[in-house]
């Protein structure tokens, strides 16, 4: 996977902007920007993978930023692939690699373990496989979105995109179009009006260029807070050893991708769109998800066994501290990051990143989201 894909999913993780509580991440609302990547992973996306890879988390993070009436709003991502061999013929070669999920570590791992393959790429199949699978809801206020990249015609396969944008526009889901080589070949074979049908944007990409990634000044340090970072989860229950674990191997996989990468991450991880409350105590407690006094012994962390409910709830309170105080040093930091960035890029602009945060933003105001 191309490195642009990378800064993409980067920047999609960083979206969240300062809090303005004691703690920097503020409690969401109950409205959601409902995301859907539908990705082609036939032999010729290589690069469209390795771009998603590299660009995940400043694509988050910039989401991070978006506000309605005044509330940070929630973040849900769901991925599939199409178009690979290796996936199911009598499914039409489509795959939902994640449903609808707010866990920044799964989304990250699973985006991480695709892989190509030649095959046959039904892009209305794929549209109207997410309609039919994903959770969509029937809020008003919701962001409901589809992003569907790819480099072959628009209308293979045995169900029209066209009868997909009706179910799309029935659920109040925008299909954006991404097509993966020239803009005029995009618009010949239907990408771009498998975006109008529903009013979203089509957009082309040169999916084999590399992503850009401009290093800081403040990129040491915001890595150096990272560790700090993680020595304030405390980890809980059946889960909390193996999430623990995960969360390690993402970094280590931001890492390994460029240090622009982890840096990224390392942002996201310290916006309000990261949660753990299923396996960090801090979280489940500070978001009320769990009960002190109701917590078996077996299900506390060995520094905690034989602590009274007092005793564990200021440890916890203390671990709650610390993290608060460390992202809020990230994103201090991370503000000046981004102003010198901005400064230097210019008009270097990564592809996938550059087209969903342009489409998100222009469709979000729409419905009164806005960006600080």
């Amino acid at each position: 996977m191309t490195t642009q894909i990378k800064t993409f999913f980067i920047g999609l993780l960083m979206v969240g902007t300062f809090a303005t509580n004691a703690n920097n991440k503020p409690k969401s609302n109950k409205q959601f920007i409902k995301v859907a990547l539908l990705l082609d992973t036939s032999n010729s996306m290589d690069g469209l993978i390795d771009q998603a890879k590299a660009q995940l988390w400043e694509i988050v993070n910039e989401l991070s930023y978006a506000k309605c009436e005044g509330e940070r709003p929630n973040l849900q991502i769901a991925i599939y692939e199409y178009g690979n061999d290796r996936l199911n013929s009598d499914e039409g070669y489509i795959r939902q690699v994640i449903g609808f999920s707010e866990d920044l570590d799964d989304i990250s791992k699973e985006l991480f373990s695709l892989t190509t393959n030649g095959g046959n790429e039904y892009c209305g199949q794929v549209i109207q496989t997410s309609l039919n699978q994903l959770k969509w809801g029937n809020n008003p206020d919701d962001l409901k979105l589809i992003f569907i990249a790819g480099n072959e015609p628009f209308n293979q396969g045995y169900l029209s995109y066209k009868h997909a944008a009706v179910n799309a526009n029935e659920k109040d889901v925008t299909v954006n179009t991404i097509f993966c080589g020239d803009y005029y070949d995009g618009i010949s074979t239907y990408w771009k009006e498998g975006a109008d049908l529903t009013k979203g944007d089509y957009m082309a990409i040169n999916h084999n260029k590399a992503t850009v990634h401009i290093a800081s000044p403040y990129d040491d340090a915001i890595l150096k807070l990272n560790k700090k970072l993680n020595g304030t989860y405390v980890m809980y229950g059946n889960k909390g050893r193996e999430k623990m674990q995960l969360q390690a191997e993402q970094d280590d996989k931001a890492k390994d991708y460029s240090k622009a990468n982890a840096v990224g991450r390392t942002v996201s991880k310290s916006s309000h769109l990261y949660k753990n409350s299923s396996w960090d105590l801090v979280d489940a407690v500070e978001q009320e998800e769990v009960v002190i006094e109701k917590l078996k012994p077996s299900e506390l962390p060995d520094e905690l066994k034989g602590k009274s409910s007092e005793e564990v709830k200021a440890y916890l309170e203390k671990k709650q501290k610390e993290r608060d105080a460390i992202n809020k040093e990230i994103q201090e930091l991370n503000s000046k990051r981004k102003a010198y960035i901005a400064e230097k890029q210019k008009d270097t602009k990564n592809g996938l990143e550059n087209a969903m945060i342009k489409a998100i933003k222009t469709q979000a105001k729409k419905k009164n989201y806005q960006w600080n």
